[in-house]
């Protein structure tokens, strides 16, 4: 076999031999290496690429954790054991920026932008020596504790109701799952013959999106309540002051007020003013919010359920609606996260927007500085396909399910209260 094939098969990053009489191939990095399908051993090349300076001459150091899975938080500020079982994550790279590793004089440079596919496949035989991350996050703000697996399609909806030590998640494979907490065995499947569009819980209740209705369980007396009226899926739910609201494929918000004396749900109102479907719904400030496919923000008054203002500056498909404080923040397909502040007039104004250019796969966790309206990146969970629900826990737990239908169970880590200024 040619071992010395040229620009082909290898290349110099430093332009030729450091000197010394030593043999020149040591400071070619392997070409096939660098594909990702070097099969020999021993390679005659390197499998790294060259040692980073950190100024002073010496090698630089990345840091890295080990592949000893779960273990909770090795930095401290977190708790370690908790009761969601055998943990499958971790692997090293949870640095928060590019470094190098290694002993003899080389060093690898680790692309932390990129997982490394071959250990996501299980089979990547370089361990630390491998230039890709071997993580399925980094940044200090969090650990991955375990992954349920289970789901066939898409994880659109997770749920964990007041009282209970399961956690439910729903997927477009028609199946709502019930977890169990101390184990993080899959416990039950409930076939729903429909995709599952959302799903929240409040108090006992869980409430759970279909095409055309939505299913109500109360999980401490079994109760099962459906609820019709919608035209199409059921993309969003939210419930205040004992009302249900159901954002529609068409465009309405559908209303349920709870009759405690009859035990039931009642139908109230429809809300109509988006012209597509109503994805996402936040309650705060005696106000509900909407965010729709047709790029708008309508802003609802809870007592009279008459809709008081139309946001427009985002672009594109409105996905999430969120109330922080005073303030309301809005992510859309646009690419971009907005802030909106209450003028003296009471009516919405972007203060203030965060533009994000990552790929789709990507999950970036903030910390939000409350005096500057600053986005600080804490770190980035990466995922094989799309993240579809976020949604937290008890404590300091939170859950993520994403398109190949896993669904990951995080431990939140909150920053020290010496760098924080709100």
């Amino acid at each position: 076999m040619d071992f010395d094939g040229g620009n082909k098969r290898v290349y110099n990053r430093l332009g030729g031999s450091t000197g010394g009489g030593g043999d020149s191939r040591n400071q070619k990095v392997c070409f096939q290496w660098q594909a990702g399908k070097c099969n020999r051993y021993p390679c005659p090349f390197l499998h790294s690429e060259l040692p980073t300076s950190n100024g002073n001459g010496a090698p630089s150091k990345r840091p890295y954790s080990d592949n000893s899975g779960f273990s909770g938080n090795r930095r401290g500020g977190g708790s370690g054991f908790n009761t969601w079982g055998p943990g499958r994550g971790g692997g090293r790279g949870r640095g928060g920026g590019r470094g190098a590793v290694g002993g003899g004089g080389r060093g690898v440079v680790v692309n932390v932008e990129k997982v490394c596919t071959y250990w996501i496949q299980g089979t990547c035989s370089y361990g630390d020596r491998c230039k890709f991350l071997h993580s399925w996050s980094i940044g200090d703000g969090f650990s991955l504790l375990t992954q349920l697996e289970g789901h066939k399609k898409v994880v659109s909806g997770i749920a964990m109701p007041s009282g209970s030590d399961k956690l439910y998640t729903g997927s477009t494979d028609e199946t709502v799952r019930a977890w169990d907490c101390q184990s993080g065995q899959c416990i039950a499947v409930i076939n729903l013959g429909g995709e599952v569009g959302c799903m929240i819980s409040e108090g006992p209740w869980l409430f759970v999106g279909i095409p055309n209705f939505v299913k109500a369980w109360n999980t401490q007396n079994s109760m099962e309540i459906s609820l019709d009226g919608p035209v199409g899926q059921v993309y969003a739910l939210v419930v205040i002051n004992d009302m249900l609201f159901a954002g529609t494929q068409d465009g309405a918000i559908l209303v349920w007020k709870f009759n405690v004396a009859a035990n039931c749900f009642e139908p109230a109102a429809s809300l109509k003013g988006h012209t597509r479907g109503v994805v996402s719904l936040v309650v705060g400030a005696n106000r509900l919010y909407s965010g729709s496919m047709d790029n708008t923000i309508r802003v609802w008054n809870l007592e009279t359920l008459q809709c008081i203002q139309t946001l427009t500056e985002h672009t594109s498909v409105v996905m999430s609606v969120l109330c922080w404080d005073q303030f309301l923040i809005s992510c859309s397909l646009d690419k971009t996260v907005k802030v909106w502040f209450a003028t003296e007039t009471g009516n919405l104004e972007v203060t203030y927007t965060h533009p994000e250019e990552h790929e789709k796969n990507i999950v970036l966790i903030f910390s939000l500085t409350f005096l500057v309206l600053r986005f600080a990146e804490r770190g980035k969970i990466f995922n094989k396909q799309e993240v579809r629900a976020i949604q937290t826990g008890p404590g300091s737990i939170f859950f993520t399910g994403d398109g190949t239908g896993q669904v990951r169970v995080w431990n939140w880590i909150s920053e020290p209260a010496a760098n924080s200024t709100q």
